[in-house]
């Protein structure tokens, strides 16, 4: 029997015009799948592309190339009734609690308006509804009648987690859900996320710049560089053997609490410019950073391929 995939993406690109003849690539022919129940994580350093990349997989920036398909309907081409549908089976947490929630609007109100907006229930049904929502995630029913300004940076994206879960979506997408809370914040999101998952059957596309988090949560792990996607594998496998030279990079980064083995270890410093998203030279974009670069590199995209089992890398070395 095969495996259920509920989210494919086949070979995405979203481009944004940025002068008459110049296009920002800010998603570049990027392909991925998730599972059903799964996490998938998404990493990259800041203007990759992991943001517009789920975006545009949720269809709130239309795609500029390549398909979107969900639970087996290639959205691109769905009829109405069908984008309907996956308004209605998909949403998103968004990583500014701060800027995410309008400030003249009650808690209440806020996490009720997509059950207002689907017909889904209405005064009493409706009000139970939200209480049980807040309750979900650790909040009080007395919080729906205060507005956003009263709650703290956790509080707030707690709210956001509720409004999100209101339509009881199967897919969500995270955008750096924990990246503006502080880091005794953090966890405790996260573990609410991991158990929202566990007791609802939540499918993630949990994007972030923590690796040591992702990793917790995430079953497996795409690495985007400059709107590619370079590596791809199970979360395991990829923090314990990255194969491609930015993965390894970007883990040798990651703090270790421990002073003595922090101060031992290794850590691989990227040299030269990063270039620009708008219209990159040909071949590999991390030519210029690479301390493995061969002529090929230059010349020539590597393509995402299958190196080991589950594990999919772009580049020039394998």
């Amino acid at each position: 029997m095969a495996e259920k995939h509920l989210v494919e993406v086949k070979n995405l690109k979203k481009y944004f015009k940025v002068g008459p003849k110049q296009l920002l690539k800010a998603v570049d022919d990027v392909s991925f799948f998730i599972r059903k129940g799964e996490t998938l994580g998404l990493v990259g350093e800041s203007g990759c592309g992991k943001t517009t990349c789920g975006r545009t997989v949720l269809g709130l920036y239309d795609a500029t190339d390549g398909e979107v398909w969900f639970d087996g309907v290639e959205m691109q081409g769905a009829s109405a009734d069908e984008k309907h549908t996956f308004k209605k089976r998909a949403n998103i947490i968004f990583q500014d609690p701060y800027a995410s929630l309008n400030p003249r609007m009650t808690v209440g109100d806020i996490v009720g308006e997509g059950i207002e907006i689907h017909n889904l229930k209405k005064d009493k049904e409706k009000l139970e509804r939200i209480h049980e929502l807040l309750k979900l995630v650790g909040l009080n029913k007395e919080h729906a009648s205060r507005f956003p300004h009263e709650f703290s940076g956790g509080q707030r994206q707690r709210i956001g987690i509720a409004r999100a879960l209101a339509i009881d979506p199967e897919f969500i997408v995270c955008d750096e859900p924990i990246s503006a809370l502080d880091v005794s914040i953090q966890a405790q999101v996260v573990n609410l996320l991991i158990k929202l998952q566990r007791e609802l059957g939540l499918t993630y596309l949990f994007i972030a710049h923590d690796l040591s988090m992702v990793k917790h949560i995430s079953d497996r792990v795409g690495v985007m560089y400059l709107g590619t996607m370079v590596e791809l594998a199970s979360s395991q496998e990829l923090y314990a053997k990255p194969l491609h030279p930015y993965t390894q990079a970007l883990l040798s980064a990651i703090p270790v609490p421990d002073p003595d083995v922090e101060a031992q270890k290794h850590r691989i410093k990227l040299e030269g410019e990063v270039p620009s998203p708008i219209n990159p030279v040909p071949g590999c974009r991390f030519v210029n950073r690479c301390r493995y670069a061969k002529p090929i590199c230059s010349e020539v995209q590597p393509q995402l391929k299958e190196i080991e089992k589950d594990h999919f890398v772009a580049c020039h070395l394998y």
